[in-house]
């Protein structure tokens, strides 16, 4: 597993107010291969571990979407499964499409952080405070994007983008303590009460 991505000081800036992680579907929740089944069905695979850090995302308040240019059943089923509000499919115009969810949630472009692997994620890309991507995203992306995840697309780098915001809003050591030390639980370590 690669090691946690550097966040300098310029870069953690533009992190710390992020509150909205605006997620494209294939290329960065997925590896962007598209499958068909027998009928035509389009099936997509998700990595767990990327699961696992939007877990953390919400349970540090934050909100999640999805913005993608296609349309799949699958991607309203695992958004439902990670909490994921509003799934927005078939979007052609997706700079516009942003603009529009920031402005019916109440939240400035510095509040939000785009994730998209390819040029139709520009615009988007653009709109955001904070512009990110997989580790194999196209060179016109990677070139236009504040954080580069260390994971390519649909193998950990939504969890690689996650964890470098959260620790650099404080809050990673804090939400992964929460795993080991259940509440009400001291933790391991912990002697007890002592006498």
């Amino acid at each position: 597993m690669p090691q946690p991505i550097e966040v300098p000081e310029e870069l953690a800036a533009r992190c710390r107010p992020i509150a909205l992680l605006v997620l494209d579907v294939d290329g960065v929740m997925t590896d962007g291969i598209i499958a068909l089944d027998d009928h035509g069905i389009e099936t997509k695979r998700f990595f767990v571990r990327d699961g696992s850090a939007l877990a953390l995302w919400r349970m540090a308040g934050h909100r999640g979407s999805i913005l993608s240019g296609r349309w799949a059943p699958a991607v309203e089923r695992r958004a439902a499964e990670l909490g994921l509000s509003p799934v927005i499919q078939g979007a052609k115009d997706k700079g516009a499409r942003l603009v529009e969810l920031l402005a019916r949630l109440g939240l400035g472009p510095h509040q939000a952080c785009m994730m998209g692997d390819d040029l139709p994620d520009l615009p988007a890309l653009r709109v955001a405070g904070l512009a990110a991507c997989p580790a194999d995203a196209v060179p016109e992306v990677r070139s236009r994007c504040h954080l580069v995840s260390n994971r390519p697309g649909g193998r950990g780098a939504v969890r690689g983008v996650v964890e470098a915001i959260l620790r650099a809003q404080g809050r990673w050591d804090d939400l992964v303590r929460s795993y080991l030390e259940p509440e009400g639980e001291p933790a391991r370590d912990d002697p007890g009460p002592s006498g």
